[in-house]
């Protein structure tokens, strides 16, 4: 590994942790293998489930909050802490690229853009609404379920009300 790192072949992520310059040109990188037990979230969740247009500019990842980790330079990569109760709200595995990735559902990804709409604007969450919307595998019975969990029931009702 380290004739390949010299030769231009690998980079060094982190410590102990390699990765081939082809895949990290990619879309995806191994997430647990940089931030084990991570859930990409926001941005990065929302560009997979395609309800928004917007290109995240950097891997967004969930963790537990109080837990501490070492994020390499590059690929350039966002933390977002939650309590373990919320943390584990909406969690699945998808194969992406060939990596086991976990990220958050659609309908827990339309409760995070409604739970931080000032932050993100209110023209993306306006986007990831309609788009979930307009999904034919749209669930809004936990979608409100979600909602109420993460104390943004009230507001995506208000939401909802205005485009349904």
């Amino acid at each position: 590994m380290l004739k390949s790192a010299k030769q231009g072949e690998l980079i060094q992520v982190r410590r102990g942790v390699y990765a081939n310059i082809d895949q990290l040109s990619g879309n995806m990188i191994d997430i647990n293998a940089v931030v084990p037990e991570g859930i990409l979230c926001l941005w990065s969740a929302w560009s997979i489930h395609q309800l928004t247009t917007s290109m995240p500019q950097a891997f967004h990842i969930a963790i537990k909050r109080g837990r501490k980790v070492s994020i390499p330079s590059f690929p350039r990569m966002e933390v977002h802490h939650y309590t373990e109760d919320l943390l584990k709200i909406g969690v699945i595995s998808m194969i992406i690229d060939g990596f086991n990735i976990r990220l958050y559902d659609v309908e827990r990804c339309v409760c995070d853009a409604v739970k931080f709409r000032n932050k993100v604007g209110m023209d993306v969450c306006s986007e990831i609404i309609n788009n979930y919307l307009e999904r034919p595998d749209r669930n809004l019975s936990k979608l409100m379920d979600y909602a109420r969990r993460l104390r943004v029931g009230k507001i995506l009702e208000q939401y909802l009300q205005v485009k349904l």
